[in-house]
């Protein structure tokens, strides 16, 4: 790998990173003063689809690097809210690719554009798996803003539970809605009110 191939790797890194700082956007219709990032988003989204592929018998890694990429293109086009996409039809998402990537070795640049291409064109499972992952994210972090008294985030809960494809998400999904955000803690601190084990 040459000098200069390795630089344009480096200023990807780079470039991936302003995701720390991209925060997503749809939530301030909902009143959320700081939401999450997009980088936080994506990485519980990886753990959400390699936990989805297992129950589903697709392949786990496959999927979480889908999702793990599945808002890449955002260091360039920010997070844009499902109200402004409707005003947006001309976004030439491969264009923003190619640029993203351009200096990249050939077997790099090649993977990362498969990524992303087959997580937008939803043909595989993992790519379906990938976008239930995303769903259900934003149904977990809804369920978090509405523990907070972001009484609106239940409609992202509600939207995104009804677009769910697969069985696991769905089953997840349900009992995401039947359980309190802070269970998991309340479940191994017994000072907290739950008791070591207690049951979701």
């Amino acid at each position: 790998m040459s000098i200069d191939e390795c630089k344009a790797l480096v200023r990807y890194l780079y470039e991936i990173g302003h995701l720390k700082h991209s925060k997503r956007s749809g939530w301030w219709l909902a009143g959320v003063k700081d939401p999450e990032s997009v980088a936080e988003h994506s990485f519980r989204t990886a753990i959400i689809g390699y936990v989805l592929a297992l129950m589903e018998g697709a392949n786990p890694a496959a999927t979480a690097a889908l999702c793990l990429f599945h808002d890449s293109l955002e260091t360039r086009l920010g997070d844009i809210p499902s109200s402004s996409k409707r005003y947006i039809s001309n976004i030439d998402a491969r264009a923003v690719i190619a640029d993203q990537v351009h200096d990249f070795p050939a077997s790099v640049r090649d993977s990362i554009v498969g990524l992303i291409e087959e997580y937008r064109g939803q043909q595989s499972q993992e790519a379906r798996l990938a976008k239930d992952a995303d769903r259900l994210e934003c149904l977990l972090q809804a369920r978090e803003y509405e523990e907070q008294g972001y009484r609106k985030a239940q409609e992202w809960t509600v939207n995104n539970a009804a677009k769910l494809q697969s069985d696991a998400a769905r089953r997840l999904a349900e009992v995401c809605q039947e359980s309190p955000p802070d269970r998991w803690w309340n479940s191994i601190v017994p000072e907290a009110g739950g008791g070591r084990g207690r049951d979701y």
